[in-house]
């Protein structure tokens, strides 16, 4: 089982990039999943999580301007990001919490490797 993770690239402030994230393989269960974000210096950020039944939860600093969304039967997530700001310059990895065998005892976190996103001013 692998995140990949894609999208991302160099726009400039206020505009927009969908981002993605697909599950490869035949996993028994793709639990919650997530988006987050690492800007240069910074700790790894939360941004939005969505979990299996499509509910969301959105940081304050991206609610508004980001939306995502989950396809369950694609073991896909995208992220609609509009009004981007130099702030939300980061690399963003996706994140997703999978039950991958039957006789495995429980779920495990998987991540993507990251995709950049640079918002010029």
């Amino acid at each position: 089982v692998q995140l990949q993770a894609s999208g991302g690239g160099l726009v400039q402030s206020g505009g927009s990039l969908r981002l993605s994230c697909i599950v490869s393989g035949t996993p028994v269960s793709v639990n919650a999943m997530a988006w987050y974000r690492q800007a240069p210096g910074k700790q790894r950020e939360l941004i939005v999580d969505v979990t299996r039944d499509l509910v969301t939860n959105y940081a304050d600093s991206v609610k508004g301007r980001f939306t995502v969304t989950r396809d369950n039967s694609k073991k896909m997530m995208l992220l609609q990001m509009n009004g981007l700001e130099p702030e939300d310059t980061a690399v963003y990895y996706c994140a997703a919490n999978i039950w991958v065998n039957y006789e495995d005892a429980h779920s495990d976190d998987y991540w993507g490797q990251g995709t950049l996103v640079t918002v010029s001013s």
